[in-house]
């Protein structure tokens, strides 16, 4: 009996013992075996990686004037894995936040982490919403802290400055160009939930904090570029042309003080703007530039010493045969200067000058001028032109080139050759963008004017200067052109419209411009006009002088007050407008 109770006690003990040892195991293996993978499974229940976005650069103009910057907002999104009540959830949820509510269903039954439901929702509405999720205990929808892109000038800029996607990532312009630099680098922050959808705030884990993107400053000029854009649109108004661009450049330094174009877009309203209206056709656009191309040839023809300013060639009487087709002028022509010819845009004597140079050497010069090749400016889409050599020459390229037919040119490579001439000879790389600094302001890159090569000789652009200055008066093509009280060198370019469809060009279709630079002896700035199917009163009138020309004498006349440039002279004599339209209606 006494056995039989030991028995049984020492069997409980070992019974007892075996137990606790299958527990302790049991404890063991959880602990220490198992930890990290129930640690993970918790971690999924209860553990969110919240992202901490980094705020966009903001991009600003030459005197620091805003041109992109963000508003604060909230991105609110779902865990489906942790929701509690779809039921309840979807029809909140819609209501508040203006969605589809089959949608709404169809992506809060997934097993997805993370759902984005609405982006760039302002405070009070997303503090509203978490209010009422809290009240119903509704769980799975958080706020995520984010920022909306905004534009404060619309459509001003609008080719320049592009605009962002719904990631934040740059799309087109600046914005795309200098993403690396405005887009900042996000952080993140593990935060644990309670069970009423709660951080724990005692419980928040690893963190990093974000860094904020970087300034990004432009050469343009605000003031300028209002100028430009109001100058424009009155232009749009008076002659609905299809086209429209203009450009404002310093010529020593490659600085883009104004660029615009026509048709335009609201930056803030993107989602409406048809494509047509979201090119910057100052750099994505070819046309043959006519007469304005002319300095061209005449900068080869004098740079290679074949003749001087006051040389001069006969112009064939207005008719000039050469390989088996007439080349014509506006006016019969008899001797004329090399000076005279620009002047009064002789195709002839500016084919000559291009015969006298060759067709090699001439395609030199044209490539030496920069066409042909991208001008390296910091937006994106920019096409090099087309510019065929001699080899792919007909037997009167020779003859058209040098007017500015047969060649596909930007309207910033114009402008670019242009600014060759105002600066002594170089050829300067076009900037828009001026530095990029941190938001206290440290220097993070600083771009610096770079100088490509060489065209012509400071001697050679200052006869070319020299003789500009004479298209730009009372007996030249661009009359309409002066300012009064400041001396101003440019050509006019009157060129029949490529029919891109069919080959040749379309009929009583033209694209104008005028390309000077202000004042001639120490140039501010290099303009560029054009408009593209311009609808002038009379077809006598689309010329332009008379089109383009005018519209550079109001920009330059206001640009030239803005900065406060001190005139040179008297003011101008007023040009008699019989005058004007019987010198200017050439190309």
């Amino acid at each position: 009996m006494r056995w039989n109770s030991r028995a049984r006690c020492s069997l409980v003990c070992v019974g007892f013992a075996a137990l606790f040892s299958l527990f302790s195991f049991r404890l063991v293996y959880l602990q220490m075996l198992k930890h990290d993978e129930y640690a993970g499974l918790a971690a999924e229940k209860h553990v969110h990686r919240q992202p901490i976005y980094a705020n966009r650069g903001e991009i600003l103009d030459a005197n620091n004037e805003v041109l992109a910057d963000n508003v604060p907002g909230e991105t609110i999104v779902a865990d489906a894995t942790l929701i509690n009540n779809i039921e309840a959830l979807v029809p909140l949820l819609a209501a508040e936040l203006k969605l589809d509510r089959a949608d709404l269903n169809a992506k809060l039954r997934g097993d997805r982490r993370y759902i984005v439901l609405k982006r760039q929702v302002p405070e009070p509405a997303a503090v509203a919403l978490h209010d009422k999720l809290i009240q119903q205990n509704l769980r799975g929808v958080y706020l995520e802290r984010d920022s909306a892109r905004v534009y404060p000038n619309g459509s001003m800029l609008c080719h320049v400055i592009g605009f962002t996607d719904f990631d934040h990532k740059g799309i087109q312009g600046v914005e795309a160009s200098m993403e690396d630099y405005l887009h900042g680098q996000d952080g993140y922050r593990y935060i644990e939930h309670n069970r009423a959808n709660h951080e724990i705030v005692l419980y928040r884990g690893q963190e990093r904090a974000p860094r904020d993107g970087y300034q990004v400053h432009l050469t343009i000029d605000l003031n300028l570029q209002n100028i430009v854009e109001n100058e424009l649109d009155a232009a749009m108004h008076e002659f609905t042309p299809q086209k429209a661009i203009v450009i404002l450049m310093r010529p020593q330094t490659g600085e883009i003080l104004a660029m615009a174009n026509r048709p335009a877009f609201d930056i803030n309203e993107r989602a409406e703007a048809k494509p047509e209206q979201m090119k910057n056709r100052a750099i994505t656009d070819m046309m043959e530039p006519g007469s304005t191309f002319k300095i061209v040839t005449a900068g080869a023809a004098l740079n290679e010493h074949k003749v001087r300013p006051d040389t001069t060639i006969f112009c064939e009487n207005g008719v000039f045969n050469y390989g088996g087709t007439p080349l014509h002028d506006h006016k019969a022509f008899g001797e004329m200067s090399v000076t005279d010819i620009l002047v009064h845009s002789s195709n002839i004597g500016a084919a000559k000058l291009a015969l006298s140079v060759g067709d090699q050497k001439f395609y030199e010069y044209i490539r030496r001028f920069g066409f042909g090749e991208r001008t390296g400016i910091e937006l994106p889409g920019e096409i090099s032109g087309r510019i065929r050599p001699p080899q792919q020459w007909n037997k009167i390229s020779i003859t058209r080139i040098p007017m500015g037919h047969e060649v596909g040119v930007t309207p910033l490579q114009m402008c670019t050759a242009m600014a060759a001439i105002a600066n002594g000879g170089k050829l300067v790389t076009p900037r828009i963008v001026k530095s990029v600094t941190s938001a206290d302001g440290k220097i993070i890159s600083k771009f610096e004017p770079v100088v490509l090569r060489q065209v012509i000789a400071p001697e050679t652009a200052k006869q070319l200067t020299q003789a500009l200055r004479g298209v730009v008066s009372d007996r030249g093509t661009a009359a309409a052109a002066a300012v009064p009280g400041f001396s101003i060198s440019g050509k006019t370019g009157t060129a029949q419209k490529v029919d891109d469809l069919h080959g040749g060009y379309e009929k009583g279709k033209y694209v104008v411009s005028f390309s000077g630079f202000l004042p001639s002896d120490n140039p501010e700035f290099v303009g560029l006009v054009v408009l593209d199917d311009a609808h002038t009163k009379t077809p006598d009138q689309n010329y332009g002088g008379l089109v383009a020309g005018p519209i550079f004498s109001r920009i330059a006349e206001k640009a030239a007050r803005y900065l406060d440039l001190e005139p040179q002279a008297l003011p101008a004599k007023p040009v008699n407008a019989a005058r004007v339209a019987s010198t200017t209606a050439r190309r």
